[in-house]
């Protein structure tokens, strides 16, 4: 949902579970945390740790192996990017896989274009809801950002199954 101005006012996008296993099998079956999250899609994440909205993910530490769809609405959104690329930065992750809409014309895409091996997805995710139902496609395409030190087991895996990779990456 957006408001009048475009601004997108729902935050409550959970991934489908074909996305998920790719990201698990980047990461050898193991999501070590989830840092914007909830029960209901830790249900399908199965991070062994997730920080929620009464315990943010933008307060405590990040660590292993991270998948991450932040909340898409701002300022959230770019304050959960910066804080992905810092805690990354700071050594406490091993590898982490985002998942944002393409909004490349965007400043918080600035964040990760220039850190990130981003995959384009061929198309756009339908995302579900909280309750289990389909939000059918949303208005962008989307990309996932990858930051660790497997960068050719991330490409493997996206590009076979569904995504375009961008070649630039900067470690």
């Amino acid at each position: 949902m957006t408001s009048a101005s475009g601004i997108n006012l729902n935050n409550e996008w959970h991934t489908p579970n074909i996305w998920i296993d790719m990201v698990r099998e980047v990461f050898d079956n193991k999501i070590s945390l989830d840092p914007a999250s909830n029960y209901i899609a830790n249900e399908r994440v199965k991070a062994k740790c997730y920080y929620h909205k009464n315990f943010s993910g933008l307060s405590h530490n990040w660590y292993g192996n991270v998948f991450l769809n932040p909340p898409y609405s701002a300022p959230e959104l770019s304050l959960f990017l910066t804080k992905a690329v810092k805690e990354y930065k700071l050594g406490k992750i091993n590898q982490m896989i985002i998942l944002t809409n393409s909004g490349t014309d965007t400043k918080w895409s600035n964040i990760l274009t220039s850190k990130a091996l981003i995959a384009f997805t061929n198309g756009r995710i339908s995302f579900i809801r909280p309750n289990g139902n389909g939000y059918g496609t949303p208005s962008r395409g989307q990309m996932f950002s990858y930051l660790g030190d497997k960068p050719e087991r991330f490409i493997e895996v996206f590009e076979k199954k569904c995504c375009i990779p961008n070649i630039g990456y900067l470690k």
